[in-house]
């Protein structure tokens, strides 16, 4: 089921921009904003999802940073084997 949202007040500058934007697209005005709207809630989503396994992250301290990979095979002439 979808529902209408209406938008009120919205200044002359950011309507042109956003004309600008859907005509750029290929697209009307409704399909540009719709995507914007799902995307912003695709992104809420993904958000609450990710703090909601927060609690549960492990640290990895004792990873090498992909510099430190760097560094150790410019020092070591690239002969370090890491498999």
């Amino acid at each position: 089921m979808s529902v209408a949202l209406q938008i009120r007040d919205v200044p002359e500058a950011v309507r042109d921009v956003i004309a600008e934007q859907a005509a750029r697209r290929g697209q009307s005005m409704q399909a540009y904003l719709l995507a914007m709207v799902q995307r912003e809630a695709r992104i809420a989503r993904q958000v609450s999802a990710f703090e909601v396994t927060a609690g549960r992250r492990v640290p990895l301290s004792d990873i090498p940073t992909p510099e430190d990979i760097i560094r150790e095979g410019r020092d070591a002439g690239f002969e370090v084997d890491r498999t």
